[in-house]
């Protein structure tokens, strides 16, 4: 059940932006007066399908893409045999280059543009919910596996991110300061000031979501919010509400410092001292095998919530959709120089599992808004077979006056193809070595 979920959200996501991509260019085209043969979401054969004027709409049996086949061009169809006849008006090569250069950009600005009414929508409607800066600076953090890694330690109270303020900590993770130039954290450690630099190539550290949670997470006080049934804990009479104050004569204050104290004594009893109100006792309670006494904790202290009106919504919508098209531009960069690995590309398999087995609608929307600004910026490299190549030619056209000839095209198409299917079979077979790694 939860492989279907992931993929029933992979393809209704993918089937939705790639119908407004082709939309996109089947709408300019139109709007043109070029003739569009076909236009279908998913690959042949065909499920099914109508006929609407002299447009043939059509589900693909693939679910992974689609097309839109515009008269009198070399398109991923090949039909040659259209393109050795004499041109039509109604062709696409009959038009005049501005035309065609937006039909082929027509894909990629409603990408953007969908990217973006789902972030300001997302950014309206809930708003944020984190811990800011500040909790952050009074708290500390708790530095695990990878935090260790770099140099932070627990108790640290992180000032800044390349000496500049941060919003909140999943800043400390995000991509713009993974993928900064010469990156550091500043840090306050026991009233003295540290630079912690992130080492080169350290966002390769976080490809899955569970590496996320080996970096750094906030510290935070806590009481007693459950009771685990027919546990020490509940024998020795803890209740919710109940503080931890000391753990065999260790002071407790924070979550992470009680986890700390019962790790050595698993499998022994502990010396607990509860505070109820203003009574105070000390409670002999057995560690488990887990380290634990058999409580869930509640934290002292609440996220912070943040409401935008309409007009901020925009300008925040819209700043968070374009930051995930420069992220992604950097990465790309970075990844010529080595810096970040070729194995952080995913195919559709690691997409579905970033969807995740759970339907979160908010995660759901927000995922399918990243993918969307990811495909415009993925479709405007200059690589040929995506539109990003063919506004190359047009380009080039417009500026030396010379079209290049179809025989260039039709090769260029075919290289361009094979270069997708090689990288489309190397991101695969990422995705399949991260299932058995």
């Amino acid at each position: 059940m939860e492989t279907l979920i992931m993929v029933g959200q992979l393809l209704l996501g993918l089937s939705i932006l790639v119908g407004l991509h082709e939309l996109g260019h089947l709408l300019t085209a139109k709007m043109f007066g070029m003739r569009v043969e076909k236009f279908s979401i998913g690959f042949p054969p065909k499920i099914a399908g109508f006929q609407w004027g002299e447009t043939e709409y059509s589900i693909g049996a693939i679910p992974l893409g689609g097309f839109v086949k515009i008269s009198g061009m070399v398109d991923e169809s090949m039909d040659t045999e259209q393109m050795a006849s004499e041109p039509q008006p109604w062709e696409f090569r009959s038009k005049p280059a501005w035309q065609r250069l937006i039909v082929m950009l027509g894909g990629i600005i409603v990408n953007v543009i969908t990217g973006i009414i789902i972030f300001v929508a997302l950014v309206y409607h809930n708003g944020e919910t984190f811990y800011s800066r500040d909790q952050v600076i009074q708290n500390g953090i708790v530095a695990y596996e990878y935090g260790e890694m770099i140099g932070f330690k627990t108790g640290d109270k992180v000032l800044d991110i390349n000496g500049q303020p941060y919003q909140g900590i999943n800043d400390l993770t995000s991509g713009s300061a993974l993928l900064s130039e010469n990156g550091y954290y500043t840090v306050d450690r026991n009233g003295e000031q540290i630079k912690i630099e992130i080492p080169r190539g350290f966002i390769n550290t976080f490809n899955t979501e569970e590496s996320f949670n080996k970096f750094v997470q906030i510290r935070f006080p806590f009481e007693v919010g459950a009771v685990d049934k027919e546990s020490g804990a509940e024998s020795a009479g803890i209740e919710p509400g109940d503080k931890i104050l000391a753990v065999n004569n260790q002071p407790v204050e924070y979550f992470d410092e009680m986890q700390s104290a019962l790790q050595p004594l698993i499998g022994k009893t502990a010396q607990i001292v509860r505070q109820r109100e203003s009574k105070i006792d000390t409670l002999a309670i057995p560690v488990t095998d887990e380290a634990r006494i058999g409580i869930a904790v509640k934290p002292l202290i609440e996220p912070t919530r943040r409401e935008y009106g309409f007009a901020e919504a925009v300008s925040k919508g819209t700043s968070r959709a374009f930051s995930v098209v420069i992220v992604n531009a950097k990465a790309l960069g970075k990844m010529f120089t080595g810096e970040v690995s070729t194995k952080n590309v995913s195919s559709f398999v690691g997409m579905a599992k970033m969807y995740g087995p759970i339907w979160d609608w908010v995660k759901f929307w927000s995922l399918t808004g990243l993918i969307s600004m990811i495909l415009a910026f993925m479709n405007l490299l200059p690589i040929p077979a995506l539109d990003g190549g063919h506004v190359v030619f047009l380009l080039y056209e417009m500026v030396s006056g010379r079209a290049p000839s179809d025989k260039f095209l039709e090769n260029a198409q075919k290289v361009g193809m094979a270069i997708l299917l090689v990288l489309m079979v190397f991101a695969i077979g990422n995705d399949i070595l991260k299932l058995f790694s």
